[in-house]
């Protein structure tokens, strides 16, 4: 394919594309698909001579479509959204097309600076105060192992890069079990351990408990262990359980450690200054992480951290060989230097073109009324006598469970999805299964939310 014909192809995909969306609402959410189907139907070996891009498009049409879960699917409640603003779209389109790897300032100085500018602009559309920069990273994952490793080096005095952990106290991290797995990741992955990773009771609110969280730091240092960090929550996945921020930043900080602070999902309806109380003292923070690609319309991947001091970090991730360094220039940002990966995407610009587009009050306008609309959602469930509400909703956030146990629950949410009309998913809390209901698809309406109403209404006669 040269230039000429990738625009001809181009133009077919983007009407491709248009039709899809038009009429994503009719399609079943969920991909309806017999495991191992596609990949039974592709041949088993690449071809050795090239093939027409008409046969690619007419097999692409034959396979992909109904073998996709349809993230963008007004009436997609599972999991968390992964949104796609068409605009967002679009930006992608453009940095497709340049195909270019920001690994440093001098191979892509406009996506270094673009970040640099929409950092700013975050920070500010979120309330955080001044003392943050940050940078973009391709999901929460990588932000929050980021943080990790550098409590690790910061705990042993940055001695654990070169030496290693052979050796080494015992670190230990502290979080709450409302926190997502990414913490659990991390701390294998940054050679701290699972069994290192202190999950503190919560109270009844999900919060973690600042008292247990203080014992366990003065008996982990009584036995000889290092405390190397702590990890809050803001928006469990689970069932959206909020830390309380300023109480558990002040044993953390009287203890000398350092805070991330996990706003994956719900730092995007921070935006929102009546939701802010929610994460209230978060200007304490060391580091905090959210995606925009959750809930702001901001094309996956986009996970933003936020940093206070982020000469810890570079000093802990930054590695920088002769070839490169950019000569003749003084000191420049690099963020390859801030994150694990070297190479990195131009991920600033759909922010920038998202946030132009829309402004910041349509998006606040969004993020409302799906909160507002899962409020009446819940209320309504709650009048189905079958139902019952396990979780009030946190921001736009619930769950609900079938009276008669979890075989009916299970029984129940089997039934839901293969219906087809919306897509749930399950989680247990206090160890009971229950189902989730998220709504945050960027283009939902208040009907596509009741259809959640009307499909279990059906099921349950």
């Amino acid at each position: 394919m040269n230039h000429d014909e990738l625009r001809h192809w181009s133009k077919i995909a983007a009407d491709w594309a248009h039709d899809y969306h038009l009429d994503l609402r009719d399609r079943p959410v969920r991909a309806r698909t017999p495991r191992n189907a596609i990949r039974d139907a592709l041949p088993p070996k690449a071809p050795e001579l090239p093939e027409s891009m008409e046969e690619i498009w007419a097999d692409f049409n034959r396979l992909i479509p109904q073998g996709m879960t349809h993230w963008q699917h007004p009436r997609f409640f599972a999991y968390f959204p992964a949104n796609a603003a068409p605009v967002s779209m679009l930006a992608e389109q453009l940095v497709n097309a340049m195909a270019c790897q920001g690994m440093i300032w001098q191979t892509s100085p406009a996506a270094t600076e673009v970040e640099q500018a929409m950092m700013v602009w975050l920070r500010e559309a979120l309330g955080l105060p001044d003392r943050f920069t940050g940078t973009i990273h391709d999901s929460a994952t990588t932000a929050t192992l980021s943080a990790v490793l550098t409590m690790r080096e910061r705990a042993l005095n940055w001695h654990g890069l070169q030496a290693g952990l052979s050796g080494m106290p015992v670190l230990r991290l502290y979080t709450s079990g409302e926190t997502h797995s990414s913490v659990d990741k991390a701390a294998r992955v940054a050679g701290i351990g699972q069994q290192n990773l202190v999950k503190i009771p919560t109270d009844d609110s999900l919060s973690m408990r600042p008292d247990l969280l203080e014992a366990a730091i003065a008996a982990d240092r009584a036995a000889g262990m290092m405390p190397a960090g702590v990890i809050l929550c803001v928006g469990g996945t689970s069932v959206g359980a909020f830390d309380h921020v300023a109480e558990l930043i002040a044993v953390a900080k009287e203890a000398g450690l350092p805070v991330h602070v996990d706003a994956a999902w719900a730092g995007s309806a921070m935006i929102c200054p009546e939701f802010r109380l929610l994460w209230e003292g978060i200007e304490g923070a060391d580091s905090v992480v959210f995606n925009p690609h959750k809930w702001l319309g901001a094309q996956f991947d986009c996970a933003v951290q936020f940093i206070a001091n982020p000469h810890e970090q570079i000093k802990t991730l930054g590695l920088r060989p002769s070839y490169l360094e950019t000569p003749d220039q003084d000191e420049v940002v690099n963020f390859n230097e801030w994150t694990v990966p070297l190479g990195r995407r131009f991920r600033a610009l759909k922010l920038w073109f998202l946030l132009r587009a829309h402004g910041l009050e349509d998006l606040r306008n969004r993020i409302r009324n799906h909160v507002n609309w899962s409020r009446q959602l819940c209320a309504l469930l709650s009048e189905l006598p079958d139902l019952e509400i396990v979780t009030a909703p946190a921001l736009s956030l619930f769950t609900f469970a079938h009276r008669d146990g979890e075989a009916a629950t299970l029984d129940l949410l089997s039934r839901i999805n293969d219906d087809g009309r919306v897509y749930l998913t399950q989680t247990r809390h206090q160890d009971r299964l229950v189902i989730r209901v998220q709504v945050g698809q960027f283009d939902c309406t208040e009907e596509d939310v009741m259809m959640v109403h009307t499909v279990l209404s059906e099921l349950l006669e």
